[in-house]
């Protein structure tokens, strides 16, 4: 995947990184830390531009925010503003050493469908969400298959 600091032009790109940005609360210390695509933003292609957009900002921001699942709240809030539609309820999940809360949304672009899941936990003071974006649920569970956590130090 290739990496990008960035604002990308391409749609897929745009929604995911904006989609990233808003949940990150740019105006309340939130960043992203990283985003992916499976290739450059400006190549248009006839299938959906994979990405992954890894995002971060203070509990803080949230008065009262003490667990994951209260958090996929204000995240799906900003899918829908974007223009997602939620496919289930969100649902906790275990990835190695972490549970965290996972919420699946899709949107129809034209003739495809772009699909988005959202993963998030809090560490350490931070909420933290991992959206991938693909155009089928296939490279979507591909996609969050390939997250893992460790042992913390």
């Amino acid at each position: 995947m290739n990496t990008r600091e960035e604002e990308p032009d391409s749609e897929n790109s745009s929604n995911a990184k904006s989609s990233a940005q808003a949940s990150a609360g740019q105006n309340s210390g939130g960043r992203v830390l990283l985003a992916a695509f499976s290739r450059p933003p400006e190549a248009r292609g006839e299938d959906v531009n994979s990405s992954l957009v890894i995002a971060a900002e203070p509990v803080a921001a949230y008065p009262g925010l003490k667990e994951a699942p209260q958090y996929l709240g204000p995240l799906t809030e900003v899918a829908k503003a974007q223009g997602f539609t939620v496919d289930d309820e969100p649902y906790e999940m275990q990835i190695g050493t972490k549970v965290v809360v996972r919420g699946d949304f899709h949107k129809d672009v034209g003739s495809r469908v772009m699909r988005q899941s959202t993963l998030a936990f809090l560490a350490q003071g931070y909420a933290v969400s991992i959206t991938v974006i693909a155009g089928t649920q296939d490279d979507v569970e591909e996609l969050v298959d390939g997250v893992s956590f460790g042992a913390g130090k």
